[in-house]
């Protein structure tokens, strides 16, 4: 009876879970991206060497102050309560009428962006010091330093991080519904309080939810791979080849 049920589940309400699948889908994805530029952006300004002395120390101190009270409060407070405060909370205290997907866009960027500053900020220091030593030695800024030798590292070191935060955030998007965001969640247990068959209602949310992430899974991998090793590269032009030099008058004797 359950497998039926199942089947009936999905004939009569796929559309159902295919919006709120692709609710999902977005959210995760655009909340992803901006929540990496937020966390490049506070990794990259939190790795800045500190001047000795001067207005710029104060003022890059002041900077580093307030991202890290950003980072603790976002990494150190669950999102359902965020998404409680943000889009709630701003129309109790400023009368803010937020739209809900871009509410729940909004959350899911800063919450994600928390987690990539550490995230980037641990690529940096994972780079060797030398090649920030030799990039100075060769009058490069740090500016420079960081978009032409430190970054692309970067980049494809926090790449499987990236990827991990995406998959969390897919799942962790469930928490939206208490803000009446129509995701995958929401819509099955509207489907479910409709047929009251919890159990089967939410085995097909399950499954979309594995499907998605190990679609991710499997297309991040695949990055990876091509961004792995010198296989995965061509070499441009002939090979070097030693010139043989013909010996001199002594070198028969």
């Amino acid at each position: 009876m359950s497998l039926e049920w199942i089947i009936s589940i999905i004939t009569n309400n796929w559309p159902m879970f295919l919006r709120g699948a692709g609710v999902t889908l977005l959210i995760s994805i655009i909340g992803t991206i901006f929540g990496a530029i937020i966390g490049l952006l506070a990794g990259v300004i939190r790795t800045v060497p500190m001047p000795e002395k001067g207005i710029k120390r104060y003022f890059l101190k002041l900077v580093n102050l307030m991202l890290s009270i950003y980072i603790e409060f976002f990494r150190g407070t669950p999102m359902i309560v965020q998404a409680m405060v943000i889009f709630y909370g701003s129309s109790l205290a400023f009368g803010l009428d937020m739209d809900r997907l871009l509410a729940a866009i909004f959350i899911v960027s800063i919450n994600t962006g928390a987690y990539m500053a550490e995230i980037v900020r641990g690529g940096v220091i994972s780079i060797d010091k030398g090649q920030f030593e030799a990039s100075q030695a060769i009058g490069m800024t740090h500016i420079q330093t960081m978009l032409h030798i430190v970054l692309p590292q970067v980049i494809r070191n926090i790449l499987p991080a990236t990827g991990n935060q995406f998959i969390i955030n897919i799942k962790d998007t469930s928490v939206l519904n208490v803000i009446g965001v129509t995701e995958l969640y929401f819509q099955t247990k509207s489907v479910a309080g409709n047929n009251f068959r919890y159990f089967e209602s939410f085995f097909v949310a399950c499954i979309l939810y594995f499907i998605m992430t190990f679609a991710v899974t499997l297309i991040l991998r695949h990055f990876e791979k091509k961004l792995d090793g010198p296989e995965n590269y061509t070499v441009i032009g002939q090979p070097m080849q030693m010139a043989v030099l013909p010996k001199g008058p002594h070198e028969n004797q």
